[in-house]
């Protein structure tokens, strides 16, 4: 059985790219990245997204969905200029969507409703969701468990969080994103997730962001996937392979990808 990957989330559009994205699809590959899942960020990465994607169209899968970060005052027309995307094109989730108070609160109303909107839509297209969320766990959560109706499901992206929220995210349906954070030393995640089954993680890169060890510092690719795999291969006690497979089978019922993988001899 060949090894293979799946990296959740990429922004492999991204500037950062530009001056050598063939060679870093010739890396991924090398690397048995079978599938590379990019989040989207706003109506201004749309094309650039499509374009990238139809470089290779059986590797990039594009999703759709206005990062909190960017929710401001006119959240509401780039939603209806993005829900018109959604309705021409196919997209493999609705992501990343969420709320973010990290630097500041000032649009959290914004968030909270632009969120609503898209939780709308993965629910009206049967779609996943694709979670970001930093320093607004309990506003995520409380605003999850009075959505959830049984037909909400994705992942969290970039988790960071305690065994305890953990729990909740899985509990109310939900994969953990797992990335370069794993690798670092003295990570409060090795710890935590220990006690959580291996079937409720998938893994990311953020690519570009969230390098792991030893890129730590320098600009993250999915080819890198893999060191994140090695440390939890690690921390489970298990060969390599068995946790390529498991999260790629997790990635795959999660992301209702094609099964097996197109381009991969993954069985």
């Amino acid at each position: 059985m060949a090894i293979s990957y799946i990296d959740t989330h990429a922004h492999l559009y991204d500037e950062a790219f530009l001056p050598d994205q063939d060679q870093v699809i010739t890396r991924l590959q090398a690397a048995e990245v079978a599938k590379v899942l990019m989040p989207n960020i706003d109506n201004s990465s749309i094309e650039p997204m499509l374009a990238f994607q139809q470089k290779h169209p059986s590797i990039f899968e594009p999703m759709i969905g206005l990062h909190p970060c960017y929710v401001q005052k006119n959240f509401q027309q780039e939603l209806y200029q993005m829900e018109a995307w959604l309705k021409k094109h196919r997209f493999i989730a609705i992501g990343e969507v969420g709320i973010d108070l990290y630097r500041s609160s000032d649009y959290k109303e914004e968030q909270q409703e632009a969120l609503e909107i898209q939780i709308s839509w993965g629910k009206q297209y049967k779609l996943p969701l694709v979670f970001h969320m930093r320093n607004a766990t309990k506003e995520l959560l409380s605003l999850l468990r009075k959505q959830q109706d049984g037909t909400l499901y994705g992942v969290v992206h970039c988790f960071a969080g305690t065994l305890e929220e953990a729990q909740a995210i899985i509990d109310l349906g939900f994969a953990l994103g797992i990335g370069g954070a794993i690798t670092f030393k003295n990570s409060d995640l090795v710890k935590m997730i220990t006690s959580i089954d291996l079937k409720h993680l998938v893994l990311e890169t953020d690519s570009p962001y969230l390098a792991p060890v030893p890129y730590r510092g320098k600009r993250n690719e999915p080819a890198y996937v893999k060191d994140i795999a090695a440390v939890l291969a690690t921390i489970y006690r298990m060969p390599i392979a068995d946790i390529a497979a498991i999260t790629t089978d997790n990635a795959i019922r999660v992301f209702n990808l094609p099964y097996p993988l197109s381009n991969t001899q993954y069985q």
